[in-house]
This record gives structure tokens, sequence and C-alpha cells, in this order.
């Protein structure tokens, strides 16, 4: 299997979130697979102009940049899975730069799917599974991941499985490693399920809802209070 793993965040490989997405990866046990990585701070992407040129000139963009390698990479995938942290309830701007440039992936046609439109697309992503990784520094999830959810349900309405955590930068602090260490298991455990099927079970699910500690208590740490 083909795996591009995309790091989306802009701190590479210190990642909060990518903590997470390497323990994702020991459960698919990716040493059996062909894995690409990129780290997305690193490439050139040009933001898109939204002049159409690419539907109207068989898919080629007016930017000269990395882009074109990463859509091939993208296209050549089995399994794509992004890394990154939540910014404004969404994703950090370099990633969103490279999703805006996967324009030439659709024609100027639209076609209504239940009660919207969308572009026609020129390319068969039935092939593609994608696993979105991504963690905040909130005490929790709720009212803070759903935009970001609702975006990839309407980008990649096929495939997609989703993992948002809470209490991220808790990966990157050894005194906290009592309670991130038996998390990474679980996330390690998802990967492992992922491999399998391409889904997780809901009472894994259920799990790795759970706050690693309590909600209270993580914000008066970020706060100064304890």
């Amino acid at each position: 299997m083909n795996i591009l793993l995309i790091n989306g965040s802009p701190k590479g490989e210190k990642s909060d979130t990518m903590v997470m997405t390497r323990a994702f990866m020991d459960g698919l046990d990716a040493k059996k697979h062909k894995v690409t990585y990129i780290d997305i701070m690193n490439q050139h992407i040009e933001f898109c102009k939204g002049c159409f040129t690419c539907k109207k000139n068989g898919g080629k963009c007016v930017h000269d940049d990395d882009m074109a390698g990463l859509l091939q990479k993208y296209l050549e995938s089995d399994l794509l899975i992004l890394s990154f942290p939540l910014y404004c309830y969404g994703i950090p701007a370099p990633l969103k730069a490279f999703f805006d440039r996967t324009m030439p992936l659709s024609s100027m046609a639209m076609q209504k799917v239940g009660d919207r439109y969308e572009h026609t697309s020129d390319v068969d992503f039935s092939k593609i599974h994608t696993v979105v990784i991504s963690g905040c520094g909130f005490p929790n999830a709720k009212n803070n991941f759903e935009p970001l959810r609702r975006e990839f349900e309407l980008m990649i309405p096929h495939d997609l499985f989703m993992l948002t955590v809470p209490e991220a930068p808790m990966f990157n602090a050894p005194e906290a490693e009592s309670v991130t260490k038996p998390f990474l298991e679980l996330v390690k455990q998802a990967g492992k399920e992922y491999s399998k099927n391409f889904s997780v079970s809901d009472e894994l699910m259920e799990k790795l809802a759970i706050p690693m500690i309590p909600e209270e208590m993580y914000a008066k740490i970020c706060n100064g209070e304890v």
C-alpha cells in the first residue's frame, strides 16, 4: 500500500499532533508499506488565484511550483494521512493552500449531489482512503473541531476517518507521560484496527474521546493556576 503522510504543522517534526500520528502509523505497521512523508512547510506552494486556467488547460496551473509533483504523489497514494493542529477551528494556512490548489483535479462542470452542487471530478478517488489526525490546545473537543469536520466531510465525502484530540500539547511534555503514554497506546490500537478494514470501532473511539486529564485541571495548568 502506498501511504502519503502530509504533516501540515508549522512546527514540522516537533508537532504535538505528529506524536499521535506516529503512534497511529506504528499501529498500521507502516514499515510494511511504502510511505512518502511530506512536510508541507518545506514545500513551495503558491496561493490559488481562482483563475480556473487549470480547468481550461488540461489541468495545468499558471503557477510553476511544487504543487504538480504533490498532486502526482496524492493520486498515486492508496492512503492519505493528514496530520496537523487545529488553527482558527480549521486547517493551518500552508495545508489550506495545498487543498486550494487541488482545483486541477475537478472540471468546470457541476452536478447536484443531494441538496448541493459540486464540480465533477476528473479523477477516480474511490481507491484513496483518507485519515485526518488533528490536535488542539483546548481542554475539550466540543465546539472546537466541528467546523473542521464539516469541511472535510464536504471536501472528502468518501472513505474518511478523523481523529480529533484536545490537550495535544501534553504529548511533548515529559512530565505528562503517565497519561499520554496510555492514550498513545489507544491511538496505536486505532491504527491497528484501521489497517484491517479502514475503520475503527465505536468502542475504541469512545475511549479516544475521553480527555487525558480532567478539562478543568488542564485549563488551570495552562493558566498557571497549578
